[in-house]
């Protein structure tokens, strides 16, 4: 078969999304924050690659701790059957390591010909037919052996972008982000774009380009693949990446270790309606302003109030006398910034990781493969979940060392593994595990499972468990997350 045109979209899923803290997490990140429309970022790429001309085929490279959420989002916005493979990533490594990742598997599957169009998933673009008709201008170049990267007309000096001096479709240099004064300069010269992050090339070219400019890169990259487990059925294919040689990959970004160094790059300049959503001020330009210029989301009493981004999805915000403020409420954290402090929003979330404060990584209700389970409250020597299990799924039989649970069914009927007992429990019924005895949480019913799981002891990080069996195959990683 001729490959020499076929276009595999690569959608990029991760990152910390650290400047839209708290509703974006390491566990959360940019990617599956939703929108009033109810679709999340994720999923809007999903769709934009899907309805681009001739593609049947979309790789996905996400962490491995993102995948269940990534194959979620993407069931349910795939009415069409789009094939999805997966190349899961233990940890970042940046882009270039994702690139070099996504080329060498479309290099095997597809064909060296074939074109990748590298898509990140947490970009917002509302002009789709200008959007496809640049991806046809970019398969084009793409196929002449260019590395083609995307240049979005700038609409003002923005200084949370990076720069591409252009002369038609050649790239005279690259720009990091500008003070404003340089960014002023850019736009009344009118040779500047926006380098929207979004690349379009053959895999043999970026491979090409790769040996020479990062071999390093590539190298280890191929050496983890070859080592790494490839898994097929269902459907899907994932490639999961050996964490030990996965972690000898440098890490960079594909601009730096590449475009921004190779000879054979071009771009096609267009007007997509498209931003990066950087920033709660890009966020809050989503939403139309009332009377006051206020852009909100959620419930709100104001008075006094102008120009200010208030978001919450579960409780009343009101506030009185402020403007050009960023108020964003979730159920376990609150986050108040001046609009001309939004960027350094990232000082907040990286202050948490530094202090490993549990509220940088997740939410107080974590989506897991099985379904949720939400902290109500815990104090010295005790914490309360509420934990719903999908129907037909189940937790992986485990142990915890130094907590014992106590589960009590509000809603459905549990099929419960404790020690060498299996059990029904039904609803008003409980049971009692104690630390140190294999057990296991299944719905066996067609509706929804629904406990309160008190856990007692001494310590309850959510660190303190060994799996067994699991039906999502997180026995090898055992990763940190409970259940």
């Amino acid at each position: 078969m001729d490959n020499s045109s076929l276009l595999i979209p690569v959608i990029l899923c991760g990152g910390a999304g650290s400047r839209l803290w708290p509703v974006s997490r390491e566990l959360h990140p940019k990617p599956f924050m939703r929108l009033s429309d109810g679709q999340s970022l994720l999923q809007k790429a999903f769709i934009r690659a899907i309805y681009l001309p001739g593609v049947t085929d979309i790789l996905t490279v996400t962490n491995r701790e993102l995948f269940f959420k990534t194959q979620d989002d993407f069931d349910e916005v795939n009415s069409s059957g789009i094939t999805v493979s997966y190349i899961l990533e233990p940890f970042g490594r940046n882009t270039a390591a994702a690139v070099a990742a996504a080329a060498l598997r479309i290099a095997a599957e597809y064909g060296e010909d074939a074109v990748m169009l590298v898509l990140p998933a947490d970009h917002i673009i509302t002009d789709e037919a200008a959007f496809q008709q640049a991806v046809l201008r970019a398969n084009r170049l793409a196929q002449t052996c260019k590395l083609v990267t995307f240049g979005i007309r700038p609409t003002g000096p923005e200084t949370g972008y990076g720069y591409i001096e252009a002369k038609s479709e050649e790239v005279l240099r690259f720009v990091e982000k500008p003070t404003l004064e340089k960014a002023k300069e850019y736009i009344s010269s009118g040779n500047f774009l926006w380098n929207a992050g979004m690349f379009c090339f053959t895999a043999n070219s970026i491979i090409r380009q790769m040996e020479t400019h990062c071999a390093d890169i590539l190298h280890a990259v191929r050496q983890c693949i070859d080592a790494s487990s490839l898994k097929t059925g269902q459907g899907l294919t994932q490639l999961e990446l050996s964490p030990p040689l996965f972690r000898n990959v440098p890490g960079d970004s594909i601009d730096y270790a590449v475009m921004e160094k190779s000879k054979d790059v071009a771009v096609v300049p267009c007007s997509i309606g498209w931003s990066d959503i950087g920033s709660w001020t890009a966020f809050g330009d989503l939403m139309a302003p009332d009377q006051d210029g206020n852009r909100i989301h959620g419930e709100t009493a104001l008075y006094n109030t102008r120009n200010c981004t208030i978001c919450s999805d579960d409780r009343l915000v009101s506030a009185v006398g402020v403007e050009n403020l960023i108020i964003i409420d979730t159920a376990d954290a609150l986050l108040v910034a001046e609009k001309s402090d939004v960027q350094h929003v990232r000082h907040i979330y990286n202050g948490l990781k530094n202090r490993n404060h549990e509220a940088y990584k997740l939410h107080r209700t974590v989506h897991r493969p099985w379904g949720t389970y939400t902290t109500l409250e815990e104090g010295d020597n005790f914490k309360i979940k509420r934990i719903e299990v999908d129907p037909g799924a189940s937790l992986s039989l485990q142990l915890h060392y130094h907590r014992s649970e106590h589960w009590i069914v509000v809603s459905g009927m549990a099929k419960v593994t404790n020690g060498d007992t299996v059990l029904f429990v039904n609803t008003n019924e409980s049971t009692y595990i104690p630390a140190g005895h294999r057990h296991r949480l299944e719905n066996p019913g067609m509706l929804p499972l629904i406990i309160i799981e008190v856990q007692s002891g001494q310590y309850l990080g959510e660190d303190d468990i060994v799996r067994f069996e699991d039906a999502y195959d997180r026995t090898a990683a055992n990763d940190a997350i409970t259940h």
